[in-house]
C-alpha cells in the first residue's frame, strides 16, 4: 500500500535534502529513494556524507550524521511528471517552514526543472542559490533518479562533494560570512 513519507530529520543538521515527491516503490516501502536505480545513496557516500553506500532500509541512521531527508510534494506518483504547478509551488511554501522550524545549515532541492517551478526560478542553476530559505542556505542539485540523463555519475559526486564542503564550514548560515545573499522572498498567490 502506498503511503506518504514521512521526514526523516533530526536536530543540527547539516543538509536537508529536498526530494521532489515518492516515487510507487518508495510509497510501498516507505523508504526514501527506495528504486534500486537511484543514485541518492551512492551520491551521498561519493560527497562525504556517509562511510559506506548505504541502503534505503539504513536511511533512520542519516540524522544522526547530520543529513535529513524531505520532499516537495508529499504524494506518491510514478514520476514527478504527473505533479502539478500548483503542488509543487505549495510545496515550496511548506519547505520554507520547515527550513525556518528545523534551521539546518543547507537545504538541497534535488531536481532542477522542480525547483525552478516550485520558487519561480525559471534561470536557476545548479549549485549554491542567490536567496537564502528562512536563515538557510539553498542548494540546488539534479535530481538523482537513474531516469535523469543529463548529468552522469562523475559529474554529480563533485557536486554532491562541493555541498560537503560548503556545508563542512561553521560560516554557512546566514550572519555567518554569507554577505551578499539575500532572504528568498515569500511566493504570492499568483
Amino acid at each position: 500500500m502506498e503511503q506518504a513519507l514521512a521526514d526523516l530529520v533530526g536536530p543540527d543538521l547539516r543538509v536537508l535534502f529536498c526530494g521532489i515527491n515518492p516515487g510507487t516503490l518508495s510509497g510501498e516501502l516507505g523508504l526514501h529513494f527506495a528504486r534500486p536505480g537511484n543514485r541518492f545513496w551512492k551520491l551521498l557516500y561519493a560527497g562525504g556524507f556517509t562511510e559506506s553506500v548505504l541502503s534505503p532500509a539504513e536511511q533512520h541512521i542519516l540524522p544522526e550524521l547530520g543529513v535529513g531527508i524531505t520532499n516537495l510534494v508529499g504524494r506518491v506518483t510514478a514520476a514527478a511528471s504527473e505533479l502539478g504547478v500548483a503542488e509543487l509551488r505549495e510545496g515550496a511554501k511548506r519547505l520554507e517552514v520547515k527550513a525556518k522550524t528545523l534551521r539546518p545549515r543547507c537545504v538541497a532541492v534535488l531536481g532542477l526543472g522542480a525547483y525552478r517551478t516550485a520558487f519561480r526560478r525559471p534561470g536557476a542553476t545548479i549549485g549554491p542559490q542567490p536567496d537564502l530559505l528562512g536563515e538557510t542556505l539553498l542548494w540546488l542539485l539534479p535530481n538523482p533518479s537513474g531516469l535523469q540523463a543529463r548529468y552522469q555519475i562523475p559529474e554529480m559526486n563533485e557536486m554532491f562533494k562541493s555541498l560537503f564542503l560548503a556545508t563542512k564550514r561553521p560560516d554557512s548560515r546566514l550572519g555567518h560570512g554569507h554577505r551578499g545573499l539575500q532572504r528568498h522572498q515569500p511566493m504570492s498567490e499568483s
